[in-house]
């Protein structure tokens, strides 16, 4: 077994993963091919274009490395399924779009691998918190 030297975790937008930063500088020092990882990246995530999507790169001691793709940020998905571009500066008082139960399922069913829960009503919830606190209603 690899002896793994240390864990990444970026955030890149689907199928745009360039040598500039933060990629370039993030693989990097840890003596990787930056082109080969944004190649390969760029080929799992092209059926995801437009979407920002978090990826954790295992780098192991031989300079080899695994790398796992997450689903989108729950902010970001409610910001696409509610067609706003960004949350509430006070979600409090402020109101900047709304979801309907159907697209918050929808956004629920998507995270759920990535949450701690397999229950899509519990998922609900959880995504329905980081809702309000963009200043996102839920009707």
């Amino acid at each position: 077994m690899k002896k793994i030297l240390t864990n990444i975790k970026l955030q890149i937008p689907a199928g745009q993963a360039n040598p500039a930063p933060p990629v370039g500088p993030a693989l990097g020092q840890h003596g990787l091919n930056i082109q080969e990882f944004c190649t390969k990246f760029n080929d799992a995530s092209k059926n995801k274009m437009g979407d920002i999507i978090p990826v954790e790169i295992t780098v192991y001691e031989d300079r080899t490395y695994d790398f796992v793709m997450k689903t989108s940020p729950a902010a970001e998905l409610i910001k696409k399924y509610a067609k706003i571009k960004k949350g509430a500066g006070n979600p409090l008082t402020d109101k900047v779009g709304s979801l309907t139960k159907d697209q918050l399922k929808e956004i629920a069913e998507i995270k759920l691998p990535d949450l701690n829960t397999d229950d899509v009503e519990m998922a609900m919830r959880i995504v329905e918190g980081t809702a309000k606190q963009m200043g996102v209603e839920v009707k």
